[in-house]
């Protein structure tokens, strides 16, 4: 196989699995989403792979069919028998779709249920791929879903501990704090425990929380209605039209967490 490299990252997916089944045309690949591949009944992110093979373009089959060849070893395809203490620190947190398991098998991905059709899911993240944990994984290490669920939330508070939000306040005085790091997990920074008492002062109190697509966190206030109305209609706009798509409801973050929906409030 020798093909011209992809011009977007949305176009990469697809092209690992074509170079995928070009050399192990026996093994089950499924594209299932614009970065995100389903190898061997595995769900697989493909972010870090895209900064590898992006870098040297000339060298991308080459890069990827390494890559690949390495998974299929099991040196970094979740690694079953990868001791726990070395995954601990790496494993973190992503909010998804309840719709992922038209991809996934349920009972084999390692998660614990959310607000809005939602599930949060785990991962491994690692130099060149972030994997999702299996159930089996997890049973080897000793730990449940609520145990990888208090960790990942931990290790979210410590990879960015610094992070700049951008305040942004409306005529009708509204107030938004957009959060974008683009490194994979603003979304999954609505778990972070210290957000309420991080934002409810610029919020003035309580606040709604839209997370569109996996690279989108926006915090706004309550009030005024109008306010929230203009930004939900942006959400579900973002939703239909962005990359890893989240959900176009709004959470309500409480002193006690994530609460619920703009509905239940």
């Amino acid at each position: 196989m020798s093909e011209a490299f992809p011009q977007s990252p949305e176009a990469f997916a697809a092209y690992v699995q074509r170079v995928f089944r070009a050399h192990w045309p026996d093994r089950s690949v499924e594209v299932a989403g614009p970065m995100d591949l389903v190898v061997q009944g595995r769900y697989l992110g493909l972010e870090n792979l895209w900064r590898i093979a992006s870098a040297e373009p000339a060298r991308a089959e080459e890069l990827v069919q390494h890559y690949l060849e390495k998974l299929l070893e099991g040196d970094a395809m979740g690694n079953a028998s990868m001791p726990f203490t070395l995954v601990r620190p790496r494993i973190m947190p992503r909010i998804q779709p309840v719709k992922i398991f038209e991809h996934l098998d349920r009972a084999q991905v390692a998660h614990v249920p959310f607000v809005n059709d939602t599930v949060i899911v785990f991962v491994v993240d690692l130099p060149e791929v972030t994997v999702s944990v299996t159930v089996e994984q997890m049973v080897r290490w000793g730990v449940d879903a609520d145990d990888l669920d208090l960790l990942s939330r931990e290790n979210l508070a410590r990879y960015q501990p610094d992070l700049k939000v951008k305040l942004v306040e409306s005529e009708t005085g509204g107030r938004a704090a957009i959060l974008s790091v683009l490194d994979g997990y603003d979304a999954a920074r609505l778990l972070l425990d210290s957000l309420h008492s991080t934002l409810a002062p610029q919020m003035k109190g309580d606040f709604f929380v839209a997370t569109p697509a996996r690279d989108m966190f926006v915090a706004i206030s309550c009030n005024p209605a109008e306010f929230v109305d203009k930004v939900q209609q942006r959400v579900m706009r973002d939703f239909r039209r962005l990359p890893y798509p989240i959900t176009d409801a709004l959470f309500i973050v409480t002193r006690d967490g994530v609460a619920g929906t703009r509905e239940a409030a």
